[in-house]
């Protein structure tokens, strides 16, 4: 990489820097480049935090009981977006987030197994670019802490696609206290290490996260840190401090959890007044039927699940605290938002047999706790209703953001690339590495900071596991596999997909379905029992349905 730091400089901690120079870098492709302007530009430091399995609920900025105080405060210092999107599942969302692309164009059309079918390889592919390669070739640090979940090999690692430095789980994500169940593997750039005794992953990665930023704004250019959290996913562990913050809060049962954060949304103004609250999920019990031991396993297991939340925030107030120290979190914009909704996965290991919550444990926090994270919406990670797309985003970044904001423009993890590289000024290259670089999909997020509104998408898609969702306008289009019933919603007058519109409007359900379809096929979505037959190991999947 060209050495480009000593161009740079600081003023008043904003990092400025002739265009010229960045033009003259010739590390962004083969092509022509434009005249150079003289100029000046001032581009600040960027903070990228992913949360893993969190509901659109579970932050106290977006209704929770949980104590987030370090997000909330960043939520009342800048923006919340109450419509933004996700790819309803952690591999496809993050290849998305990181290339601007749709998960099937950045070869994850699946998970990170190799399918053995164009776009569905299970590792970012050369025809795509980072977010970390883009800004690192315009002159940025860049950095990773936490799961990285797009490329087992050692040659798809962080190190490999545009970060400088590198601690957390390369392979996959999912732990907590070492040791790790199954094969799990924690790295430092391309080593594999041995985690301290009194490892407790959240904490390490927070903490890696705060090192790498006082390091990085020693080195006098603006800096990227990318901070993908575990936190929340399974399985279920947490330190015993925080759990016993939690113990016995839940014992009043999931609707009346999930009926106060509903009404916590409203008077946050994070829901309309009239906003309506989806059912409670048919497969949740009557909290009065349990047993008392039934009662005290769920209030574990979701004391467990907010404790995991709980110090993930603590972590990223000590983040905070660090970007203050530097003189930089004015100058920083940070984005935080989750990969997928809240899941009702139940991988519960019983072979696992330590008490749920520590080390030697495995255990899930089931389908009546999903429901109330993705208050108020229905279903789960995996399928394409709001409940498993839709993830709190919240932006703070006060040169541009005014203080409390909330904005209801619908927006997409595609967006987050497009919205960095015009932030950091950053050319988005036609060629990167000898290789053609597909173009990003995404629109800039910039005029939601700054108040305003943006022109929307004409449209957007999703595909997972074969279900199906496109959103057009207000209209929303669902279909899950295997049975493929065509359910549309008009989410100006049925944000929670209470009403299934689509025997009364057939002409708008053909129009979107030839949209989705269009999109389908420019992007390289294969029918998913195609994707099965290529590989037959997965056939396992369909137990998620």
């Amino acid at each position: 990489m060209i050495t480009i730091a000593h161009h740079f400089r600081r003023k008043n901690n904003r990092l400025t820097a002739p265009i010229s120079t960045l033009l003259l870098m010739g590390v962004l492709g083969c092509g022509p480049q434009p005249q150079p302007k003289e100029t000046k530009i001032e581009r600040p430091n960027i903070v990228l935090i992913l949360a893993d399995d969190m509901g659109f609920s579970d932050l106290g900025a977006y209704g929770s009981e949980i104590a987030t105080p370090a997000l909330d405060n960043l939520a009342a210092n800048g923006l919340r977006m109450t419509q933004f999107y996700n790819a309803s599942r952690c591999c496809p969302t993050r290849a998305s987030l990181l290339t601007g692309l749709y998960p099937h164009q950045a070869n994850m059309g699946f998970m990170q197994e190799d399918c053995k079918l164009p776009g569905y390889g299970g590792f970012i592919p050369k025809n795509a670019i980072t977010i970390a390669e883009l800004l690192r070739a315009n002159g940025y640090s860049t950095a990773m802490s936490g799961k990285w979940h797009v490329g087992n090999a050692p040659e798809n690692w962080p190190t490999k696609k545009g970060f400088d430095r590198f601690f957390g789980f390369p392979h996959h994500g999912g732990a907590y206290f070492y040791p790790f169940p199954g094969d799990q593997v924690i790295a430092v750039g391309d080593s594999i290490i041995t985690p301290p005794d009194d490892f407790y992953s959240t904490d390490a990665i927070n903490d890696h996260a705060s090192a790498f930023v006082t390091e990085m704004v020693q080195e006098e250019a603006p800096f990227f840190l990318y901070l993908a959290h575990v936190a929340p996913h399974f399985p279920l562990q947490a330190k015993e401090e925080d759990i016993k913050k939690y113990r016995g809060k839940y014992r009043q049962g999931f609707e009346a959890v999930r009926n106060r954060r509903f009404e916590k949304q409203k008077k946050l103004g994070i829901l309309s007044k009239n906003h309506p609250i989806s059912p409670i999920d048919p497969k949740v019990p009557e909290w009065d039927a349990l047993s008392e031991g039934e009662k005290d396993d769920f209030d574990l297991r979701m004391a467990v699940y907010a404790a995991q939340i709980d110090a993930m925030d603590q972590g990223i107030g000590r983040l905070v605290a660090t970007l203050k120290k530097h003189g930089e979190l004015d100058n920083t914009m940070i984005i935080f938002l989750s990969d997928n909704g809240g899941t009702r996965e139940d991988y519960s290991n019983p072979d696992l047999s330590a008490p749920i919550g520590e080390v030697g444990s495995f255990g899930c926090y089931k389908l009546p706790w999903a429901n109330v994270s993705n208050t108020p919406y229905r279903m789960f990670k995996h399928w394409g209703y709001e409940g498993g797309i839709k993830t709190p985003f919240i932006v703070h970044y006060p040169q541009m953001i005014s203080k409390g904001s909330v904005d209801d423009q619908p927006a997409h993890i595609i967006d987050v690339m497009t919205t960095i590289s015009e932030l950091a000024q950053a050319d988005y290259p036609e060629t990167y590495n000898a290789n053609t670089i597909t173009p990003m999909e995404g629109k800039s997020l910039l005029p939601v900071f700054r108040g305003a509104q943006r022109k929307p998408h004409a449209g957007l898609f999703w595909e997972h596991e074969g279900n199906h969702a496109a959103r057009i306008g207000d209209w929303k289009w669902v279909s899950t596999y295997p049975d493929y019933i065509d359910e549309l919603y008009d989410l100006a007058t049925d944000a929670v997909e209470n009403h299934n519109l689509a025997a009364d409007n057939l002409e708008q359900l053909s129009l979107i379905k030839q949209q989705w379809q269009e999109w389908a096929n420019r992007t390289g979505v294969r029918p998913w029992d195609e994707v099965l037959k290529a590989e037959p190991d997965q056939g396992r999947l369909q137990i998620y349905y």
